[in-house]
């Protein structure tokens, strides 16, 4: 029993050592590099969803391209 106890504790310090390393690193990344969103309605129709269906379109947003200015006429920019 004092052995499963211990073993269990192993495993809970483990996992929580990985989550307060992999959260800050998640974050940043989607904060910083990309991001995936996704997009609904005829707002972008014929670009994205096209046709009027129901479905929605998963795009990538790139904020590294943002942040160094790197924007090109056709290049589709979101706002927030």
């Amino acid at each position: 029993m004092a052995q499963a106890q211990g073993l269990g504790k192993r495993y809970l310090k483990a996992f929580l050592k990985g989550f307060f390393v992999a959260v800050p690193v998640t974050v940043t990344f989607l904060d910083r590099v990309a991001c995936v969103a996704r997009v609904e309605g005829a707002s972008m129709q014929p670009s994205l969803n096209p046709g009027g269906r129901r479905a929605s379109d998963v795009v990538l947003l790139n904020h590294w391209s943002i942040r160094n200015y790197d924007v090109r006429r056709g290049d589709i920019v979101s706002l927030v």
